[in-house]
């Protein structure tokens, strides 16, 4: 007998999936045979994904809120409908685009408009994720023209660094005495020092 399974994806552990399951629960399908990742949608090697396909037979129909919630790589969701649809036979709906439903209109012009939507909409969930990279790497550029810093808050070397850097060059300590006298972990102590000396013989 034919089975319905439920996809939900959202890209980060701290989103909600509330509106994605209430939808999926809406069409009547067992919370058994709902499978959610928590991953970003840039490829399909997902592991609640990849375990849901291997239990689709052909006649079962995965049904989905929107397209982007199965991917947003263009050429991969294509590959992916393709695998889903004629390998393994199996139904797909998309919710919020009642013309994604191949239960209906199994005929050549149904198949080819389903077809022609689902590319349209591929790359529109791809160029959306790309925007947003974008978006985000302009918005990093600004904050860092405008002095934001990012990562790590550089502490300043203590005051006693320079003197006792000085007496560990000229072999009058030893590396963890000067590290020990800095209060600093000794391989912090090497990094600054080499960073320091570096930086004197670059003086002209």
């Amino acid at each position: 007998m034919a089975k319905t399974y439920g996809y939900i994806r959202v890209s980060s552990t701290d989103q909600n999936e509330s509106r994605q399951r209430i939808a999926l629960e809406q069409q009547s399908i067992p919370s058994g045979h709902i499978f959610m990742d928590k991953m970003s949608g840039k490829d399909f090697q997902r592991p609640q994904y990849q375990a849901m396909l291997k239990k689709l037979r052909p006649g079962d129909q995965l049904c989905v809120t929107s397209i982007d919630r199965l991917g947003r790589n263009y050429e991969e969701i294509l590959e992916q409908w393709r695998v889903l649809t004629k390998e393994k036979s199996v139904d797909i709906l998309v919710l919020d685009m009642p013309l994604l439903d191949t239960r209906r209109d199994k005929n050549l012009l149904g198949t080819f408009i389903a077809d022609l939507v689902l590319q349209v909409l591929s790359f529109i969930a791809q160029n959306e994720r790309e925007s947003i990279r974008t978006r985000q790497a302009e918005g990093i550029a600004a904050a860092r023209q405008r002095g934001v810093r990012f990562g790590r808050e550089i502490k300043p070397l203590p005051d006693n660094f320079p003197e006792n850097c000085a007496l560990w060059l000229n072999g009058h300590i030893s590396g963890l005495e000067a590290a020990r006298r800095c209060r600093m972990p000794s391989s912090t102590f090497y990094r600054k020092a080499g960073s320091l000396r570096e930086d004197s013989t670059n003086v002209v």
